[in-house]
């Protein structure tokens, strides 16, 4: 590292995100490897407002940039000074997705090593009770003038990096320069040994804020592999830096297959529904088919929307498959139509008037709505997924009651199950929703060697099988 030379690096900026925020003020501070040897700073015109939030945490006013040099008049001298040296920044992949992007929009390519002493801290002093670089400096005891200013920052940084040096006596930092180094790519927040503990196996991952909250759930076949996906690339939006840097710890969950990772992601995200999961929002169902009774005595069934939270007797993502439900069961119990309802229904709403004229026997009918709706209730199959389990010790089992997911989890090779019903006493259970028995229906169709059927459910609900 004695032959290198550093670039330490701060900025300021109008915002999160590179591709929509410009920069307001650049200090790049020149390092030999034992010394400061050339010092450069300056405000940037950002040649657009700068956020009322920003000048309460910078102090920099639109009027302090109204008369500095836009960054294109400056590029060729950041260039200069960036150019063959090793790019070091607290927090590296801010500073370096802002100033990589503002040389590109100014002509120049550029890349360069990085290292980031939040990383190089982490390593090298463990244990501290914030790497922040304000709570990091007070704890070191190194002066921070001017917080939040590029010149302040980066003068406190170049002392921070001039001591990790001393301090780096297994030469930890000529191994995170190196450009296959992980380090450069992890987040600044997360310890290496988190990344380093996924297998290269199916499972679930989870990341975690530094309030040890969980931010994001993901399902991989290879969770090392797609865990390292989340850190690759050059995109430069908001929600991604702020993802990044949000990331404190990974916990993983190893599954068998990657249905039940699938699985075992959905029901996650459905009860701890993580900031960054958005997703599977749109795999909501937005109609359902109901039951009730109205003032007049008689029950009827209709096919609504979907309110959330709201219950009912089954659900779909189309209204054209609730409707040919509704006037199967009608037709095959002879359910006469006006007591059927095709649109929204409410919890107390008074039906259209229906008409007096040969109305059945309300008690006759409202046998007959029952029978309609156990028939269908009961028609949904039982059956269990039986395929792999995490070692070759063991089974995984997904088990569905009457048309619903019920629970999973995984059984010893050497336990004997006589009957389908007993998998119930060995598995978790968890709810269920529209998107994992879609998830379990469609592996069931390609898969059918691995699907058995409750031996208690006969040809009918068989047939009943599919519950897209």
């Amino acid at each position: 590292m004695k032959n290198l030379e550093y670039a330490i690096v701060d900025i300021e900026t109008t915002g999160g995100n590179a591709s929509h925020s410009r920069i307001t003020e650049i200090a790049i501070i020149i390092h030999d490897g034992t010394k400061v040897i050339d010092r450069w700073e300056t405000l940037v015109n950002p040649q657009k407002e700068i956020p009322t939030a920003i000048f309460a945490l910078t102090g920099i006013t639109n009027e302090m940039v109204r008369q500095a040099p836009a960054f294109d008049t400056i590029s060729d001298k950041v260039f200069e000074l960036l150019s063959d040296r090793v790019f070091v920044a607290h927090n590296v992949n801010f500073d370096y997705s802002f100033v990589r992007h503002e040389l590109e929009r100014a002509g120049l390519k550029w890349t360069a090593k990085k290292l980031c002493t939040v990383r190089a801290a982490r390593k090298i002093k463990p244990g501290m009770d914030s790497y922040s670089l304000g709570r990091l400096c007070d704890s070191l005891g190194i002066e921070l003038d001017n917080r939040h200013r590029a010149g302040g920052d980066a003068d406190a940084t170049a002392i921070l990096f001039t001591r990790l040096l001393a301090w780096d006596t297994e030469k930890e930092m000529d191994v995170m320069i190196k450009k296959t180094s992980q380090d450069q790519r992890l987040p600044p927040n997360l310890p290496r040994e988190d990344f380093e503990l996924l297998p290269e196996k199916p499972g679930v991952y989870y990341f975690y804020d530094e309030h040890n909250k969980v931010i994001y759930i993901g399902k991989a076949v290879n969770l090392k592999k797609r865990v390292a996906s989340h850190f690759t690339g050059h995109k430069i939006t908001a929600q991604r830096q702020n993802f990044l840097r949000d990331i404190h710890a990974i916990t993983f969950e190893v599954c068998g297959t990657e249905l039940m990772a699938l699985v075992l992601e959905c029901t996650e995200i459905k009860e701890l529904w993580p900031k960054y999961n958005k997703a599977l929002k749109r795999f909501e169902p937005k109609y359902g088919l109901f039951e009730y009774e109205a003032r007049n005595g008689y029950r009827y069934m209709a096919i609504g929307k979907l309110a959330k939270n709201q219950g009912c007797i089954e659900t779909f993502n189309s209204i054209y498959d609730g409707i040919n439900l509704l006037q199967e069961l009608a037709k095959q119990f002879n359910i006469d139509q006006r007591f059927c309802k095709y649109g929204s229904v409410t919890d107390g709403e008074t039906p259209l008037q229906t008409s007096s004229e040969n109305l059945p026997d309300s008690d006759f009918h409202n046998d007959q709505i029952q029978a309609a709706i156990d028939f269908y209730l009961n028609s949904r199959p039982s059956f269990a997924i039986i395929d792999k389990g995490r070692t070759n010790d063991e089974n995984s089992y997904i088990w569905v009651e009457n048309g619903h997911f019920s629970g999973m989890g995984y059984i010893d090779s050497d336990i004997a199950i006589n009957d389908l019903s007993e998998i119930k006493e060995y598995i978790t259970p968890y709810k269920t929703n529209h998107y994992i028995m879609q998830l379990i229906s469609s592996f069931a169709q390609k898969n059918p060697r691995k699907l058995n059927i409750h031996k208690n459910n006969v040809d009918l609900q068989i047939e009943r099988f599919d519950c897209n």
